[in-house]
């Protein structure tokens, strides 16, 4: 089969498209045909082992996982014997965790993993582009608790995460203000924010306004200036936060009523089987970007390293 492989850390160059082994669903697994995939952050940080702590489970000195890919929608080729909850040729969509692998034409899965049958409603390509932000935004959101009638902002309102947060945040009842630039305003406007607040030109801390639940999804707050817009039992959930934010988060939430979320995600098929409900009561859809085929991953790392990308940037397989 053909696929993405990188032997060494580094810039988009080192994706390179091979003929590698197809692999041979276990007795709890099934074989998935591949139709699509996306480029997320999660991928960009393990080609490039940024953060350093990245090559401590990942592989030092080279990586020891050689295809990356951690979404994916395609069509069930065939089932190991003990698999019972899909059979041969039905369409399914999920995450792979941490064992990444979707930069390929084949990818083997456990029946219980994060996976589920994909929205009949949508195509491979959008059901793609759901579960990497769907499963960050859901988990934060389930952590934090969120309530009907919360004011709720969520700044980088038009990235994967970011599109995803907007249309939970409104799917559980909250009143969301979504942040983004000038050009994406009518976006996020368009995926259910109540108010969109266009970074070029203002500035949330500043404006008076006061939430109780602040997310950012993109790693570009100033943690300390923010809290002042937050009530006083509010939380901030920082879902792309490096290290210096994780600890002062980690502060504020023993020293204050105030309470910051942080960290690794977790997820399973309740999670995806949520997502698939929000896609077909048409309360939740993927925003994608850019399509690329397989053969061009690597443009397509190049593109969203830029940090402009709206939504998700797919791989058709």
């Amino acid at each position: 089969m053909k696929a993405i492989i990188y032997n060494q850390y580094g810039a988009p160059e080192v994706l390179q498209l091979k003929e590698v082994v197809k692999p041979v669903p276990k007795a709890n697994e099934i074989l998935l045909r591949i139709k699509a995939t996306a480029v997320n952050s999660g991928d960009l940080r393990l080609r490039k082992a940024d953060p350093f702590a990245v090559r401590f489970f990942f592989g030092f000195l080279n990586p020891k996982i050689k295809i990356l890919g951690s979404v994916f929608s395609g069509e069930v080729e065939c089932v190991g014997t003990q698999v019972k909850l899909f059979k041969t040729g039905d369409q399914v969509f999920g995450h792979t965790d941490m064992n990444f692998g979707a930069y390929a034409e084949y990818i083997c899965l456990p029946e219980d993993g994060s996976l589920a049958l994909k929205p009949a409603n949508i195509l491979h390509t959008e059901a793609a582009g759901i579960p990497f932000g769907g499963v960050t935004a859901l988990h934060f959101m389930k952590k934090a608790m969120i309530k009907v009638n919360q004011k709720v902002l969520i700044i980088g309102a038009s990235g994967a995460v970011g599109s995803a947060a907007v249309q939970l945040a409104k799917s559980y009842g909250a009143i969301v203000t979504g942040v983004c630039s000038t050009a994406n305003i009518d976006l996020v406007k368009s995926i259910g924010a109540d108010k969109v607040i266009d970074y070029t030109k203002e500035d949330f801390t500043q404006n008076g306004e006061i939430y109780d639940l602040i997310l950012d999804s993109v790693n570009t707050i100033s943690v300390s200036h923010s809290l002042n817009s937050l009530t006083k039992n509010g939380i901030m959930i920082l879902s792309a936060a490096g290290m210096p934010e994780m600890f002062q988060g980690m502060w504020i939430s023993a020293t204050s009523n105030r309470k910051v979320l942080s960290g690794m995600i977790s997820h399973n098929a309740e999670d995806i089987l949520y997502l698939k409900g929000l896609v077909e009561a048409q309360k939740f859809k993927a925003v994608i970007d850019r399509t690329y085929p397989l053969s061009q991953v690597a443009e397509a790392h190049t593109y969203v390293e830029k940090g402009h990308k709206k939504g998700n940037v797919v791989i058709e397989v």
